[in-house]
Formats: structure tokens, sequence, C-alpha cells
């Protein structure tokens, strides 16, 4: 594979780490294909942002492909992971601090199985107020930051699979396939409201983006030592 490759477009299967935001996999993939080849400047875009504390995979384009992006973000993926139930938090995952508890003493793992069939199929959804979603030109997680209250507009989603993989309270785990635009956070919320009680999102890890699965990504020390033996 050579520098013009790279330019006329490639698609590349990272494996985002733990506390990495999107942002800073795509420099560090830009900066290793500009230090390899010389280059001054090469487009290089992600399709599809995951959380800084989620993993898996994503979907990292260059050159030419940067103008498929919209294409491949379109595609429905998978994700696995935990729901801790028992309490919230005002992020819907581990970003921010407990803010209410309930009792885990009357849910059985059979209402816990039967709430899943609220949420499969096209469903409405409310996006975390700590979220990337622009409303009136302001990213919304940069209002909640201020503590400013603001009205979030609710989206359509589809839930294509939601099954419970294990449940050990106060963790459930998960494997879910939705349309872009869902947030698991929010699914995780919404599915202890559907619960009477609380559940935010303890761990994350996107397995698939259409045909394209995390078995097939690279982590980012072995992209770099990828790219350096070209």
């Amino acid at each position: 594979m050579t520098g013009q490759d790279f330019l006329d477009g490639q698609l590349l299967l990272i494996d985002k780490p733990l506390e990495w935001s999107s942002f800073q996999a795509v420099n560090k993939v830009r900066w290793l294909i500009k230090k390899q080849f010389g280059f001054k400047k090469i487009k290089v875009g992600h399709a599809g942002t995951l959380d800084p504390l989620a993993t898996g995979l994503l979907l990292i384009c260059t050159g030419k492909f940067t103008k498929r992006i919209n294409e491949f973000q379109a595609q429905h993926k998978e994700y696995t992971g935990t729901f801790t139930l028992g309490a919230t938090r005002p992020s819907f995952d581990m970003e921010t601090e407990i803010d209410q508890e309930f009792d885990l003493s009357g849910l059985t793992s059979t209402m816990i199985e039967e709430a899943t069939k609220q949420f499969q199929g096209e469903i409405t959804q409310y996006p975390p107020i700590f979220s990337a979603v622009k409303q009136d030109g302001k990213r919304l997680y940069e209002l909640a930051r201020k503590g400013q209250q603001t009205e979030i507009k609710s989206r359509q989603v589809n839930i294509l699979k939601f099954e419970l993989t294990r449940i050990e309270l106060p963790e459930v785990d998960f494997l879910v396939a939705c349309s872009k635009g869902t947030y698991i956070r929010s699914l995780a919320n919404d599915f202890g409201k559907a619960l009477d009680n609380g559940a935010y999102l303890s761990a994350l890890r996107r397995t698939k983006i259409g045909d394209y699965s995390v078995e097939d990504a690279m982590d980012i020390d072995t992209f770099e030592a990828f790219i350096k033996g070209l």
C-alpha cells in the first residue's frame, strides 16, 4: 500500500480505545499517515462518533473516501455492553455522578426480560442532555455543562434487536442492533424508567457497522506498526 492509495481513498477499521474521543483517533491516524508519507495534508474523517467511554469499531475514511462518510454513517450498528440498574446519572452513563438511587428488591429476571419488548422496532427517543446533538446552533453538552435548561427534541429510531445476555443485578448485559442516530445511553435511561426504576450505561462496545465487524479492526498500536511497515 502506498501513500497514493491513502489519497485515492481507504476505509480503515479501527478499534477505538477507552477514554479516547473519536476525534483523537482520527487525529492520530492522520498524523501517522502524514508522517509516514511526508504529506503536508490529507483528508481523514470518521463515519459515526463513539463516546470516549465506549470502545469498538470506528470507520475511518481517508482521501477521496471521505466523500462516502454519509453512506457509511447511515448503516445499522450493533453494540454490546452493560446497564447498571438501581440508579440514574444526568449523562445516562459514567461521565457524571449518581443523582438518584432505587430499590432493586422488587425486580425479577422475568420483569427485566419483559421490559425489552417496549424497545423493539420504531421507538421515540430523546438524546441525552450530555450529547453532541446540536440544537439552536449549540451542542447540548455545552448547555448542560453551563447548567442551562433546554427542551430536547425527540427523534424516531429503529431498534432491530434488543437481547439481554446476562442478568446479575445490578448489572444487565445486552446486545442491541439499531439504526443511525440511536443513543444507547438514552436506551439505558428509558429501560430503567420502564421498570419503574433507574438505569445508566456502564459499559459500551460497538461491534458492527453494516457488514463491517470490530473483529476485523486494528487497535491504534497495530495500525501504527502497520503504517510504519509500509
